[in-house]
């Protein structure tokens, strides 16, 4: 069954709630939404394992915004008040991103995030998006090898990928039912202005990595009155959402794997993978096609060329690692024992979320959210399979490392229409974006491309900045102390700011973007 299109007049969400000089007509159509502004949160300690003064409450939104009297969901929020009033600004709010990333543990990271003197002038909120986590979560039952996402085009496999993206819709379409449709980004935007209506702040200050960048940018959008001191960290290109940000993935690791392999050549006394850019790929490519043929044994786990290609395309953004990486998978092949960074990621660290530990998400849980709004976010995917398959087979050709994984077949295929427009970002609003030039995930021509669409916004550029998320506890990092400027004053920089790298990584914040299992060795972090 397709969903209609949302009334526009109620597309707005709670906007409208709370200004007081409306139209009669705009005045009567909001209504039915005061009674999500006006609800009392029982705020109580989230977990005894938790500070207490981390506090946790459940609030209703609407499923559908256009039918508000109609069905409604549970929202799970966190807090951590400023423990000095008198310098209080207000209220903001964290995304660590997705889609499919739990929040509620955001104002807890942060707090060891940001220096005492901002924090001290915002409560710091968190919440689980919607059908993530504890806030409604979402479920299509699928299997672990449902929820593996990355899938290379070979043409003896096509069907079989036709086959997974469509039972993955059928799935979810056959558990979730209508439901589905209203699990996306423009109403997790109105959700966050249900919170500030909630939280009794007349505008909200925001913070989201990577998928939240998206997030912030639709709120700035939709509610721009509401907007107040905005940080994107990370950001996904608003004009290429949903399948562009997938193949972005191919794109921007092919300038990535040529400076690797300049970097390396220059180090060939230490890692021996050849003097030269060109025998460097070389011996890359001679190491993929070996592994297809005998799939190497790395850490207990065969992996082919394919499971090299699309793990390696994020170590290829740090030159080092990926060095380490290709060198270990050398001695794996020739049958010596590996040392150092392996390609097999450690499924022993447990996701820790605030609240009883009986309580958790199901296990497709991120999976499923993931699907869910990029495919129900826009209707910009293609129907027929034949277009995955020539799109991969090109960018295979285009981008050699991953563009087969990022052009080929999804559910979004065969996922029900949207109930919305995509939402055209081009406010504004003033917004501070903040961007490594080597970011894996959200690449420099995404960020560049949400800070052009952003009229209001001033950039923050890490030149030769390595990895995804920028803003960490790093009080020495010229791109921290340019956030944390903003965020005290709410003064953007007079102009762009470029800045050099502090030479330390964020251990803080994992922000993300991918569809991958939540308790699976596969989950990518950014």
């Amino acid at each position: 069954m397709r969903i209609g299109r949302i009334a526009p007049l109620l597309a707005v969400g709670v906007t409208a709630t709370l200004v007081p000089a409306l139209a009669p007509a705009q005045a009567s159509a909001a209504e039915p939404l005061k009674r999500f502004a006006n609800q009392k949160p029982a705020w109580h300690r989230c977990d005894a394992s938790q500070p207490a003064a981390f506090q946790c409450a459940t609030i209703d939104v609407p499923l559908d915004y256009s039918r508000p009297d109609a069905k409604t969901i549970k929202l799970a929020v966190s807090r951590i008040r400023t423990t000095v009033p008198a310098k209080r600004h207000g209220a903001i709010l964290f995304n660590p991103g997705g889609p499919g990333g739990e929040g509620l543990d955001m104002p807890v990271m942060m707090k060891d995030t940001m220096p005492k003197e901002v924090r001290d002038q915002y409560d710091l909120i968190g919440f689980d998006p919607r059908g993530v986590g504890r806030s409604s979560p979402l479920t299509c039952g699928l299997t672990a090898g449902e929820q593996a996402f990355e899938h290379p085009y070979r043409p003896e496999t096509f069907s079989h990928d036709v086959k997974w993206a469509r039972t993955v819709a059928d799935k979810c379409r056959a558990r979730n039912g209508d439901r589905l449709a209203y699990f996306t980004t423009r109403n997790t935007a109105r959700d966050m202005d249900v919170i500030r209506a909630v939280l009794g702040e007349r505008k909200i200050s925001y913070l989201g990595y990577s998928y939240g960048t998206y997030l912030g940018a639709v709120f700035a959008q939709m509610f721009p009155q509401r907007a107040d001191r905005i940080v994107l960290d990370s950001a996904v290109d608003p004009a290429r959402v949903w399948r562009g940000m997938i193949q972005v993935w191919a794109e921007g690791s092919e300038p990535a794997f040529t400076r690797w392999t300049k970097w390396t050549a220059q180090r060939d006394r230490t890692y021996r993978l050849g003097n030269t850019p060109a025998k460097v790929k070389k011996t890359f490519w001679d190491l993929i096609a070996r592994a297809d043929r005998t799939p190497i044994d790395e850490g207990g786990e065969k992996l082919t060329g394919d499971d090299i290609r699309a793990r390696l395309r994020t170590e290829i953004f740090s030159p080092k690692a990926a060095a380490a990486a290709v060198v270990n998978l050398k001695k794996a092949a020739d049958g010596h024992a590996p040392s150092g960074r392996s390609l097999v990621p450690d499924d022993r660290q447990e996701t820790r979320r605030p609240g009883s530990a009986a309580v958790q998400p199901p296990d497709d849980n991120g999976s499923v959210v993931f699907w869910t709004v990029v495919c129900g976010d826009t209707a910009a995917w293609p129907r027929d399979p034949e277009q995955y398959r020539h799109d991969a087979i090109r960018d295979k050709a285009k981008y050699p490392l991953y563009g087969d994984f990022g052009s080929n077949i999804t559910p979004c295929a065969f996922w029900d229409k949207p109930a919305e427009p995509v939402t055209t970002v081009d406010n504004t609003v003033g917004v501070l974006t903040v961007q490594n030039q080597w970011d894996s995930q959200t690449s420099l021509v995404s960020g560049l491309g949400m800070h052009h669409a952003l009229k209001g916004s001033r950039m923050v550029y890490v030149k030769g900045g390595e990895g995804h998320g920028v803003y960490s506890e790093d009080p020495r990092a010229c791109a921290n102390r340019t956030v944390n400027a903003y965020l005290s004053s709410g003064r953007l920089p007079a102009a762009d700011v470029t800045c050099k790298p502090s030479g330390r990584r964020n251990p803080g914040v994992n922000p993300r973007i991918t569809p991958a299992p939540q308790h699976t060795p596969q989950t990518p972090r950014f």
